[in-house]
């Protein structure tokens, strides 16, 4: 820690005051095999001006595309008022709202931003953000198991994003969480088959990581009746037409989470994101990360604070309840104004125009000989689209004339065969959409006549 403005000499007095031999031993509970050691692939430091040169190199790299890949991460359109205000002074620097004396301004945004989360989720409490989806759906995996106390089983459908599923298990996997998956049905694309045995909780996507809707009351039905609980992996703008978790079933889901990204932060090549997490009252004791809450002074004048946690919960390290213990501030700030802009009108306009562009799309693409439509079952914002030639081959060649055609689902749904996860928001044109099918017609027809391509599928 060489920023620390002590000398060694100061350093040395305090660690015979507290009785250890160096900061090393500080550390000693990470285990030896874990610690990376020195930074050795950490370049040296570069000036302004050549910061500035590398992040122009970078952005002409990047292009300018028609973007059809949703699989997470998706493109909306964001109004311009959103980060002027997010970039002022007051939210764009602010630390840690730890003294709520000074940070009433702060902790009001995330009060309002929680109440938005739980009113759009149907759950009663909402936290203050998580990292990202992924590992947003680890920690609602990890509160279902603490919850539950009798089981360390979570049953976890192959509709689920594979990079969440993949966050999932390197984040539960050391705490013997054992997670099993569920098979979808080949037709419908859906979680039909459930197992026997004892669970701790049924991960739900809604919808699912292909677009189609779960049958999400009988999956929460189920899940309650054979004593386990019912986490929600939602899609925010989805629910302005959806039912919202927490009225799923006879009783609602238990927890709800998922990927804020869509509710005004930007794709800016991969982040920053925020995860979103929600959950009813019984639970709310295992809910990781921050909670502000609305109180009243001595004086009755109504203020905010933290709430339900000490500070000291977040320097616990191994015995805290959660290693989560901050929140993407910037990106709430966003969501909040977004949300405040739009309003429930506003974003059901947003989803039906984006669902309306998608089913659209499918409509050109799929009369394009050799394209089909994989699951015959209703959809929200994107649909699997299966080929009969290479779609690695299909996405460099539509790569070449500006778009950006879909997801590869082979490296991770190989079942599937050469398939598209495609996906069109609310920020097409009809002019987009048909650019996209007489591409995409035009290498299909070139590339069913060819020989086979030799291009590798990306992972």
């Amino acid at each position: 820690m060489p920023f620390i403005p002590h000398t060694e000499d100061d350093v040395r007095e305090m660690l015979a005051s507290i009785g250890v031999a160096s900061i090393d031993t500080l550390f000693d509970e990470i285990p030896q095999a874990l610690r990376s050691g020195g930074l050795t692939q950490v370049p040296e430091g570069m000036s302004e001006m050549e910061v500035t040169r590398l992040m122009h190199a970078r952005a002409e790299r990047d292009g300018r595309y028609s973007n059809f890949i949703g699989a997470g991460a998706y493109e909306h359109h964001i109004p311009a008022a959103v980060w002027q205000l997010v970039s002022r002074g007051e939210f764009y620097s602010a630390y840690t709202p730890y003294q709520a004396e000074a940070s009433q301004g702060t902790l009001q945004l995330l009060y309002e931003y929680q109440t938005m989360m739980a009113s759009l989720t149907g759950m009663d409490v909402s936290n203050a953000s998580l990292y990202d989806g992924a590992s947003g759906l680890a920690e609602a995996v990890l509160m279902a198991v603490r919850a539950h106390r009798h089981s360390r089983r979570i049953l976890m459908p192959k509709t689920v994003h594979p990079y969440y599923r993949r966050t999932v298990q390197a984040i539960v996997s050391a705490q013997n969480i054992e997670l099993l998956e569920l098979e979808y049905d080949a037709e419908t694309g859906i979680t039909t088959t459930l197992p026997e045995g004892d669970f701790a909780a049924l991960v739900i996507p809604q919808p699912n990581f292909f677009g189609c809707l779960e049958d999400a009351d009988a999956l929460t039905d189920w899940a309650h009746d054979h004593g386990g609980l019912a986490i929600g992996l939602v899609n925010p703008v989805s629910l302005a037409l959806l039912k919202a978790p927490g009225q799923w079933g006879a009783n609602g889901a238990d927890i709800a989470t998922g990927e804020g990204q869509p509710l005004g932060a930007p794709l800016a090549s991969g982040g920053p994101y925020f995860g979103f997490l929600a959950c009813k009252q019984d639970f709310v004791r295992q809910m990781p990360g921050r909670i502000i809450g609305r109180t009243v002074d001595l004086e009755g004048k109504p203020g905010f604070t933290l709430t339900l946690q000490a500070r000291e919960q977040h320097i616990r390290r191994a015995k805290a309840t959660s290693n989560i213990c901050t929140n993407q501030g910037l990106l709430v700030t966003a969501a909040t104004i977004y949300l405040s802009l739009l309003g429930p009108a506003g974003l059901k306009r947003v989803a039906l125009a984006s669902h309306a562009n998608t089913q659209a799309l499918i409509s050109k693409l799929t009369k394009i000989p050799g394209v089909t439509l994989a699951f015959d079952r209703p959809l929200f914002h994107e649909a699997v689209l299966k080929l009969n030639t290479s779609a690695a081959g299909v996405l460099h060649a539509l790569e070449a004339q500006g778009i950006l055609g879909g997801f590869d689902l082979l490296p991770t749904y190989p079942e599937l065969g050469n398939a598209l996860l495609v996906c069109a928001t609310e920020t097409k044109t009809e002019a987009d959409l048909q650019q996209f099918a007489d591409h995409l017609a035009r290498i299909m027809g070139r590339q069913q006549s060819a020989p086979p391509c030799p291009i590798k599928p990306k992972i």
